[in-house]
């Protein structure tokens, strides 16, 4: 008998208050039914998690550090501690939940791998992690992220996955993921990996605990670092909320400990030119579950924009729109120019070039007041390598 028991506010049937929910196609019902099932039976088996455990210590490289960033704790006149998902394996946190969905992928039978990708981080892990099983692998990613995210297409296709350019839409990650459904209600003996806390239930629930080995890592690291297990902030970037999810997870029942989600507001919330769905959206139902979405008045789905392809999504994870509607998790919309403007201070003060999506995170340095004997861990989801051409342009970066 499984004790299996997430420490998430939600209930059997997938639903975070209001927020959650299955809401799928009839000829998908059988495949998220027979994914639930699975997952549960899986999730505390001694075999799988030895697995799991095995593969993200030898293979993805955890624990990955948490670095006490000394000169910018400095500058913001408080402790900060960054939390280095940048460098595992594929250069992010996605690769937590890539392979504890492909060994249950492989446990259900299955061996074609359908995957969206946004920033191209999760379709790189997918693809990744895909190479390592011997699994088929198709990425669907929107037109225009296909042309700002490059150097993640050209990983994914050396590792021999497909990548299939999404041209409907605003071309990013919403119409990358309705493809992917609709590949999946064609192709329905083959097995979706979500990338973040999206889509009906157990997929939220599911990429939430893969992605706990995140807080349940600097639950430890702080306990030897400064004598202590929860920090007075928690700050992570969302759009679907996987990275938040997995930094938040050991800490949603800790009162004490302040949880700050960080959200792309693009060129502002008002401005028509954003993708801070807490903040502009309204509750509905999208990818499957009932969530905040950004919607016209009668229910059409607005085009998201931001400056971070990860974040260019027009929900949020319904764990998010939970936390933020009850007041558990504090959330701030950080526009593109925040977001450019943290990434070169951290990479200035510490050495470390962020992904944008991260930068939104670190955004949050500006726009809050910090003790000086508090602490603050944010969460480097991932490393800025991919984002090169971006900053170059945006920063006008020179000699």
């Amino acid at each position: 008998m499984s004790t299996y028991k997430s420490l998430l506010p939600v209930d059997e049937e997938g639903y975070y208050g209001r927020f959650g929910g299955a809401y799928v196609p009839e000829i998908l019902h059988s495949n998220v039914e027979n994914l639930r099932k699975a997952f549960y039976r899986y999730v505390d088996d001694d075999d799988f998690k030895q697995e799991f455990d095995t593969l993200m210590r030898d293979y993805v490289g955890r624990p990955s550090p948490l670095y006490r960033a000394g000169r910018l704790s400095e500058h913001y006149g408080t402790n900060i501690y960054l939390k280095r998902e940048d460098l595992n394996h594929t250069g992010a946190h996605k690769i937590n939940n890539a392979i504890g969905s492909a060994l249950l992928a492989r446990r259900m039978g299955k061996h074609r791998i359908i995957a969206e990708t946004g920033a191209g981080q999760h379709g790189v892990a997918t693809a990744t992690v895909c190479a390592l099983m011997g699994l088929e692998c198709v990425v669907y990613m929107g037109a225009t992220d296909v042309a700002r995210q490059q150097p993640n297409v050209e990983r994914m296709k050396m590792l021999g996955a497909k990548v299939v350019p999404v041209m409907s839409g605003n071309r990013t990650l919403k119409d990358a993921t309705n493809e992917a459904i609709r590949d999946w209600c064609c192709n329905p003996d083959s097995f979706y990996i979500i990338g973040s806390t999206v889509g009906p239930h157990p997929y939220p629930e599911m990429v939430a605990h893969f992605q706990s080995v995140i807080s349940s890592e600097i639950r430890s690291q702080l306990k030897s670092q400064a004598g202590c297990e929860t920090p007075d902030y928690v700050v992570a970037c969302v759009g679907g909320g996987s990275n938040a999810a997995g930094a938040f997870y050991h800490f949603i029942n800790e009162p004490s400990v302040r949880l700050i989600a960080a959200e792309a507001a693009g060129l502002g919330v008002d401005s028509g030119q954003t993708a801070a769905t807490i903040q502009a959206g309204s509750e509905g139902i999208i990818h499957g579950a009932r969530t905040l979405v950004m919607q016209t008045p009668d229910g059409q789905i607005e085009e998201p924009y931001s400056i971070s392809a990860g974040l260019d999504y027009p929900g949020i994870g319904p764990l998010h729109a939970f936390l933020a509607r009850s007041g558990r998790a504090d959330v701030l919309a950080v526009t593109d120019r925040e977001a450019l403007d943290a990434a070169m201070t951290l990479t200035r003060l510490e050495g470390i070039i962020p992904a944008l999506e991260s930068a939104h995170a670190l955004a949050v340095l500006d726009r809050l007041k910090f003790g000086h004997d508090e602490i603050v861990v944010i969460n480097v989801s991932g490393r800025g390598d991919k984002d090169m051409n971006t900053y170059m342009r945006e920063l006008k970066i020179e000699d």
